[in-house]
């Protein structure tokens, strides 16, 4: 067993043995200084390294594959708007959706801030009910609203526009635009639609 050796140095009356890193250590050094390189080739550099942002849209497309996956595919059509407009369930995630992308223009409560009001009786790009899905999904007035067909997913732009014409009445907390656009007729109950006695159970959707 090799001995102890003293360095042949001295600082304030303290010496120190030659004890070198064990060559494990200096194999691991060297491997993350390889890795390193390797990761900076593959994720800045190279075409085929995955980003944060591929990893997330890949996620949020399975969750919403899961989320929607017993739904089924939603319809533009009154009777649908019209059912999910009182699913507490849906509206409390369509509330989300709205606050997370549409506050900044509308408002937290839809009352307006660059957009327009949405929670009076005018409007400018809709007549009926099933118009707001389509400004929602295409966007409206040059630009200025934008087209979200490529950023929600297709149900959430049916649950989108069922939680706008939910917002119509509403009362909003402090001020909001005034009116813009045309007053319109009132949004149809689900009976007038579907010509039911009773509240159907949420339609609109094939499987």
């Amino acid at each position: 067993m090799p001995q102890d050796q003293l360095l042949d140095h001295e600082y304030d009356g303290i010496q120190e043995y030659d004890n070198p890193c064990p060559g494990w250590w200096h194999a691991i050094f060297w491997l993350t200084v390889v890795f390193s390189a390797a990761y900076f080739l593959f994720f800045h550099v190279g075409y085929n390294g995955w980003t944060v942002a591929e990893a997330w849209q890949t996620a949020a497309a399975e969750d919403q594959k899961k989320l929607f996956g017993t739904m089924g595919d939603l319809h533009n059509n009154p009777a649908t708007i019209l059912t999910y407009m009182d699913d507490t369930k849906w509206m409390n995630y369509a509330k989300n959706v709205f606050l997370a992308n549409c506050q900044s223009c509308h408002g937290p409560d839809g009352g307006g801030v660059v957009g327009p009001n949405l929670t009076d009786d005018y409007y400018k790009n809709v007549n009926k009910i099933t118009d707001i899905a389509e400004v929602v999904k295409n966007g409206a007035a040059g630009g200025s609203m934008p087209a979200w067909k490529t950023r929600l997913h297709p149900n959430e732009v049916i649950l989108m526009a069922a939680y706008v014409a939910r917002l119509r009445g509403k009362p909003v907390n402090g001020q909001c635009r005034p009116p813009e656009g045309k007053p319109i007729e009132r949004w149809p109950t689900l009976a007038e639609v579907t010509g039911a006695k009773s509240k159907a159970k949420p339609g609109g959707a094939s499987k």
